[in-house]
């Protein structure tokens, strides 16, 4: 009889003593956490487990949470060259090395006899991970540098594939995508009862409850179901502390945030023919309220929130960091009668039927804000 998903689960995970824990690059709360909790339940098995996430900066309001402090931007050291020398007919005295002009030189030094090229042989271990738990990322290449630098890790090491987008490429040996669900923090819960219920402690559940609190904008969007609201009962039986939670996700805003926020509210304009409410962020702006582009989720959530009108909210913005180059990027959040990805498909957006998010180059603030909004509205009408 075939295994089941959750009993190749339970298998891989038996026999993994490495395992790296990897998502994309996208400011998501919930993808941080879910890796967070996994990393937890994980370690309760004797696991060895990194975290990875190209780019990766802690926000402010997740730094109550354990781990994320030790997530790595990139991946070294996967394997190592080994130099293998026979050495039963030239016992040696002394092995020494030096590096000159980037060569390494190695001195083997026998007490007798000679040692020959004939006796060396090279070899590599093999990789350090030997298993890969992918969380929110739709393909391998969503992964930028860390896929692309390391492909052969990633196509001889077994991946377990977690998300919950309708896109998802299911590149995975196990793909736990469940698209009814409203968080990865749900379908990482689901998998964690059944794999062991009784190694999800405090940690653990606040930080799965963290992410279905904001992905779901605190209960508030349209797929949340009885279903979700039982799991977030759950967790709080288990001690997931839901009064810390709300208190770092909703009421620990900055007086920086609060000038973001009023120059997001000043540039606030609205096209009521289609329900588009739309703001743009000048690289002053940031510079002025002290504040960054990770300080624009809880703009965009309070938008969401408090637009019920709303059909359509788009939020663009200028880098905020010195280097960047003119780049603008557009997020658009859509209600259940429009597809974010398809609104902006024409700008290469990444995302899903709800959110997505386009980067254009080389264009100004206006020009990338009549360029964005003229789009919409053709794809609408």
């Amino acid at each position: 009889m075939a295994l089941t998903d959750i009993q190749q689960l339970h298998k891989l995970i038996e026999n993994s003593k490495n395992i790296l824990l990897v998502f994309g690059p996208e400011k998501n709360d919930d993808y941080m956490v879910s890796a967070v909790a996994l990393k937890l339940f994980l370690e309760k098995q004797q696991k060895q487990v990194e975290i990875a996430s190209p780019d990766f900066t802690i926000p402010r309001h997740l730094r109550f949470l354990p781990h994320l402090d030790i997530v790595r931007p990139n991946l070294a050291n996967l394997q190592k060259m080994v130099i293998k020398v026979d050495i039963s007919k030239a016992k040696l005295e002394t092995v020494s090395y030096e590096v000159k002009e980037n060569t390494l030189s190695i001195y083997l030094n026998p007490k007798s006899g000679v040692i020959t090229k004939d006796d060396l042989r090279t070899a590599q271990t093999s990789f350090k991970y030997d298993l890969i738990i992918t969380i929110g990322i739709r393909d391998l290449d969503s992964l930028g540098n860390i896929f692309f630098h390391n492909t052969d890790l990633f196509y001889h090491t077994p991946i377990v594939n977690f998300d919950y987008h309708a896109s998802n490429e299911h590149f995975g040996q196990i793909n736990a995508v469940e698209i009814n669900a409203t968080s990865n923090a749900e379908i990482v819960f689901k998998a964690m009862e059944q794999l062991g219920s009784a190694f999800i402690d405090e940690k653990i559940a606040t930080c799965l409850l963290t992410g279905m609190i904001s992905q779901t904008r605190s209960f508030k969007t349209p797929n949340v179901t009885p279903h979700t609201l039982n799991i977030a009962s759950r967790l709080m039986s288990m001690g997931a502390d839901r009064e810390k939670i709300v208190h770092n996700l909703y009421r620990t805003r900055s007086i920086a945030t609060l000038k973001l926020w009023g120059s997001a509210l000043t540039n606030l304009q609205t096209d009521r023919s289609i329900g588009l409410v739309w703001t743009a962020i000048t690289r002053e702006d940031f510079a002025r309220s002290g504040t960054s582009e990770d300080d624009l989720k809880d703009i965009v959530s309070e938008l969401i929130a408090n637009s019920p009108e709303a059909k359509l909210i788009l939020i663009l913005n200028e880098s905020s960091e010195a280097g960047q180059g003119q780049k603008i990027k557009a997020f658009l959040a859509t209600d259940k009668d429009y597809n974010a990805t398809e609104l902006l498909q024409q700008f290469h957006a990444e995302g899903n039927k709800k959110t997505a998010v386009a980067v254009l180059e080389n264009l100004s603030l206006k020009e990338a804000e009549e360029k964005i909004i003229d789009s919409i509205k053709e794809n609408i009408i």
